[in-house]
């Protein structure tokens, strides 16, 4: 499954707070800090761009995916 090229930073915020249990702790200028504790403690920096860079964005999938013990194209299904 390809990745998006038009998801902003706010929507995939947006998604994790919704379906994977983040919550939005602060934000610190164009980045928002997002941190979970399920089922351990995850911290997670999303850049509140208006369209994230490929990169950025498999960075961050796979880092949710790692930490969940989900496949990365699962996350990308509920994208």
């Amino acid at each position: 499954m390809k990745l998006p090229r038009d998801l902003s930073g706010r929507r995939l915020t947006r998604m994790l707070c919704r379906r994977w249990d983040y919550r939005i702790m602060h934000q610190v200028g164009s980045h928002i800090v997002l941190q979970t504790e399920m089922p351990s403690h995850q911290r997670i920096v999303i850049p509140d761009h208006d369209v994230l860079r490929p990169g950025t964005l498999n960075g961050i999938l796979r880092s949710v995916a790692r930490h969940k013990s989900i496949l990365r194209e699962t996350l990308m299904q509920s994208l």
